[in-house]
């Protein structure tokens, strides 16, 4: 009888167990979650990760803190996140610059894939090529633009907000798949860059969609194509540059959810759930579209894939390129 006791409290036990986890997750957070940005303050990465905060807090009853890390293209923030307990109040909103980091940097001290589990992708925005009008009056198109770099090798440069950005490897890209000889020319940030691009010292610009869409709109720059598979409803008159035949040349900034190595499975599937429901939400909605964003959403498994397919292909790119940084 005894014997039937112990088997029966054995299984009893095991049972709390398997209940005890979902349950767990079930009542978190009970108390403030922190969202690591390891952009500055006012980037792009926080035009997403405000109304995501403010929403999540909404639905969830707790405060989701944004806090913003930056330095040395997003990889100082990622590895304070990755030195802080997987217990579920801890998350990274990274980029598409995580995805670059490990071609780039040679002595990074956390792994993307290792150290962090992924969540979801946030937003995604296509890259826009932009050239300067008044240098460059008669390039119209994508042809326009490849045909000028050709006859004229090493003539054109692009700006970037720095080398290893994910703007200065979209230009890259771009010249590797059409061999093209133009300049790169790196600042400290997108703001300089497109200062020197509407004064005349740069010609052509690869930025995300939202970034550039004021100075298209109002004339000082001249949209050439979209580098995405198709057209914004925002923006519908600018062409995509595998309508104009310049296949294989998509690239996109993107913001994505990243949870610390150790963070419960479920807390990672309830964290997707509720990121879900929040890009259905009209305010989260609005954002997203201002900013001429596709909402993400895609499930953890999925992610992971996705960012495994971009590690290997920004290090196609930053091979073909030569580009290299120090830590």
């Amino acid at each position: 009888m005894q014997s039937v006791f112990r088997l029966l409290a054995t299984g009893f036990a095991a049972a709390s167990l398997v209940v005890g986890v979902p349950s767990y997750a079930q009542a978190w957070p009970t108390k403030p979650v922190r969202l690591i940005n390891p952009f500055p303050a006012g980037g792009g990465t926080d035009t997403f990760a405000r109304p995501l905060s403010a929403q999540l807090s909404k639905q969830l009853g707790q405060q989701f803190i944004v806090e913003n890390i930056g330095g040395a293209g997003g990889t100082v923030g990622a590895a304070v996140a990755a030195r802080t307990a997987g217990d579920g109040y801890t998350f990274l909103i990274g980029a598409v610059h995580h995805t670059i980091a490990p071609s780039i940097y040679p002595k990074l001290s956390y792994d993307i894939e290792k150290d962090f589990v992924p969540v979801t992708l946030l937003a995604m925005m296509p890259f826009v090529m932009v050239v300067q009008p008044n240098k460059l009056p008669d390039v119209k198109t994508v042809k326009d633009l490849v045909e000028y770099a050709r006859a004229k090798p090493g003539k054109l440069n692009f700006g970037s907000p720095g080398s290893g950005t994910s703007q200065h490897l979209t230009a890259e890209l771009f010249k590797v798949n059409h061999n093209l000889n133009m300049i790169h020319v790196p600042y400290k940030g997108m703001g300089p860059a497109m200062q020197d691009f509407l004064g005349g010292s740069i010609d052509v610009l690869f930025d995300g969609m939202s970034a550039s869409a004021a100075q298209i709109r109002s004339g000082k720059a001249r949209a050439l194509g979209l580098m995405a598979a198709h057209r914004s409803p925002q923006y519908p008159e600018i062409p995509t540059l595998a309508e104009q035949g310049f296949a294989n040349s998509e690239a996109s900034q993107w913001y994505a959810v990243w949870a610390i190595k150790g963070t419960p499975p479920e807390i990672v599937d309830k964290m997707h759930r509720e990121i879900v429901k929040a890009l259905d939400d009209p305010m989260v909605k609005g954002n997203w579209a201002a900013a001429a964003a596709d909402a993400g959403g895609m499930p953890p498994a999925e992610f992971g894939k996705f960012v495994r397919s971009e590690i290997e292909r920004w290090a196609k790119v930053t091979k073909a390129s030569g580009a290299k940084l120090d830590n």
